[in-house]
């Protein structure tokens, strides 16, 4: 069984997946920063692999982004950090990238060099599933799960494209536009649960706007496999840039109420 397969396994609430970016601030404080995430209770870990035109993401990861990007991180170094917290977890860590990232590094080369370092799933935000065999065999080539996004305007028809090719867990996007923080859980999302549930057994995981415990509350009550939580997070990060130690206790405090909301 996979890392990821084993984290969505005989469990009670949603998997609590936490984002950040790869290298924000730099190097030292996002090996930090994804420990904190892991220490806290995070079921699974996603990293951003910055980009400079990271068209899925509001501003608040876009500056994210760009204060890694100031900080002189490349490709090399993401995988350096996922190696660093692959001493310490035995806990899923997925990458969230771009195809242009990939295909720059080469495919082969990007999927080999990330396995090695020990990530378990990828997905590549801006890949349509209908240019996505060749990365995907290669993806199961280094034992790499390719995980996809579903979106609320997504037909049933592309659905069940998406759940062939897909493995670990989907995407489901739970608000249209890019991320950031939402009032409320869309009940839009709560549908698009529902109609992909009938087309795959595949975990689904909730993101886009989930940042508090009534949004997590929701989310469970509605039978998600997993809840994405990333700008609240990165927030609590870009909040607490000059004081490390209260960063780290506000994002234990925030993961742990959101944890014991789902549970």
């Amino acid at each position: 069984m996979s890392r990821i397969a084993a984290a969505f396994e005989n469990r009670k609430g949603p998997a609590f997946i936490g984002f950040a970016v790869a290298g924000d601030p730099d190097l030292a404080g996002s090996i930090r920063i994804g420990k904190a995430i892991l220490d806290a209770g995070a079921d699974i870990l996603e990293l951003g692999v910055p980009f400079s035109d990271p068209v899925a993401d509001g501003p608040v990861i876009q500056k994210a982004d760009e204060r890694s990007l100031a900080s002189g991180t490349t490709t090399s170094m993401v995988f350096e950090i996922v190696r660093e917290l692959r001493k310490d977890t035995d806990r899923p860590i997925v990458l969230l990238t771009y195809y242009n990232t990939v295909h720059h590094r080469g495919i082969d080369r990007f999927y080999h060099e990330a396995a090695g370092a020990g990530v378990d799933g990828i997905l590549v935000a801006d890949m349509p599933v209908e240019e996505s065999e060749e990365v995907t065999e290669i993806a199961a080539r280094n034992g790499i799960d390719p995980i996809f996004l579903i979106a609320p305007t997504t037909s049933d028809a592309r659905i069940r494209k998406i759940a062939a090719k897909a493995h670990g867990y989907l995407y489901l996007v739970a608000a249209l536009g890019v991320t950031g923080v939402r009032d409320e859980v869309s009940p839009v999302a709560l549908d698009l649960l529902a109609r992909v549930r009938r087309h795959t057994a595949l975990p689904l995981a909730l993101g886009f706007g989930i940042s508090t415990t009534g949004h997590a509350r929701t989310c469970a009550a509605a039978g998600a496999d997993g809840i994405i939580v990333g700008s609240a997070i990165v927030s609590i990060v870009e909040e607490n840039l000059a004081d490390p130690a209260a960063m780290d206790r506000e994002l234990g405090n925030f993961i742990s109420l959101m944890k014991r909301a789902t549970e």
